[in-house]
């Protein structure tokens, strides 16, 4: 098989050394990939933005798979693109997308599917916003609504700093990305990341993980888009798994088959465990960064067979295994991050990383 696999990450490149370990492999290609990925597969030059330049490249090279990582292009609906075109891709179309793209319409699904999450108000003005903050109370959660790189939600602990995050929503910090806001009720309990592989009927439970968010040591700064993981998650017993499969998973895979959007690819939930059970925080369309690290050191299967078994609809007749250790990984970021990173800095000793030195 020629897979090409695009994105440039972390998670793309445990994605890329799993899969250049498949004997059904030909040839891997990464779009645009990082140095990292580079020792797996074949770098090219191609914005992944562009989606007929992609689709053409698919021809020329006759890519029978396409593992999308990121979750901007599958909002942008680059899964759509390449199936018009006839070609396989491991992720969701842009309706289906939308479970990540648009925390609202996630939070209306749960409503309707009897999902169970926090209690929640969407609002598209400033004025409205705050007057629910008032009357709400903190703790509270401020999110806006779109995709804002794991940075646009705020977990206000008084009413000033609820107020402060409603105003950086709505003064264009995360763009249109904050244009409508979601708030919702704090929680409590223990997070945990939970992972399906989908196929648009089947969703088969893919390992569990907890990532650590805040940049300080000590649980302490800015929220980013994970700063460490490990994996399995000691929380999610087994119990806890047939339960958010039976509450939340497979509400969500008929709701969206209903709305005509079936899910396939992954389905990643961001899981609260409280003293009643597992409530959705909210979901992702595609493998978390860092959790995939750690769920990529731990599978025993081929990564391709199963990804051709969730592309193609047979999933009802897959398994997967697990090495019964626990992985970790620790997240090397730029100075200054999340907030302006300083980019350039060169990184040593990666030689004698890779080498075990």
């Amino acid at each position: 098989m020629n897979v090409l696999l695009l994105g440039s990450g972390g998670r793309e490149h445990a994605l890329a050394w799993k899969i250049a370990a498949s004997p059904l492999l030909t040839k891997l290609y990464a779009a645009p990939g990082n140095p990292g990925i580079g020792g797996e597969a074949e770098l090219v030059k191609l914005d992944i933005a562009d989606h007929a330049a992609v689709t053409a490249f698919c021809r020329e090279k006759k890519i029978d798979l396409v593992v999308v990582g990121p979750e901007g292009p599958l909002v942008a609906g680059i899964a759509d693109d390449l199936r018009a075109e006839n070609i396989r891709v491991f992720g969701p179309s842009k309706a289906a997308a939308q479970l990540e793209g648009s925390k609202g319409f996630t939070k209306d699904l749960c409503a309707r599917y009897n999902i169970p999450t926090a209690a929640y108000g969407r609002f598209s003005d400033l004025a409205s916003a705050k007057a629910y903050v008032e009357k709400t109370g903190a703790p509270i959660v401020i999110k806006a609504d779109g995709l804002a790189a794991g940075k646009g939600v705020t977990v206000a602990m008084t009413l000033s700093e609820a107020q402060a995050a409603l105003d950086a929503c709505f003064d264009g910090s995360f763009g249109a990305a904050g244009a409508e806001v979601v708030v919702e009720e704090f929680m409590t309990g223990e997070e945990a990341s939970f992972f399906c592989l989908c196929d648009g009927t089947t969703a088969l439970p893919f390992g569990t993980a907890q990532d650590h968010k805040r940049v300080g040591d000590g649980d302490t700064g800015p929220n980013t888009g994970g700063m460490g993981a490990y994996s399995p998650a000691p929380v999610m017993t087994p119990e806890l798994v047939e339960r958010t499969m039976r509450e939340i998973i497979e509400p969500t895979m008929r709701g969206m088959a209903e709305l005509g959007a079936p899910f396939s690819g992954v389905l990643f939930a961001g899981l609260m465990i409280t003293d009643k059970g597992p409530r959705l925080i909210e979901y992702n369309t595609r493998f978390g960064d860092p959790e995939c690290q750690v769920l990529m050191m731990r599978l025993k299967d081929d990564l391709l067979v199963l990804l051709n078994a969730a592309t193609d609809g047979q999933l009802a007749h897959t398994s997967v295994r697990w090495r019964d250790e626990a992985a970790l990984t620790v997240v090397m970021a730029a100075r200054g991050y999340p907030g302006t990173p300083e980019k350039g800095s060169v990184i040593r000793g990666v030689e004698d990383a890779a080498g075990g030195g």
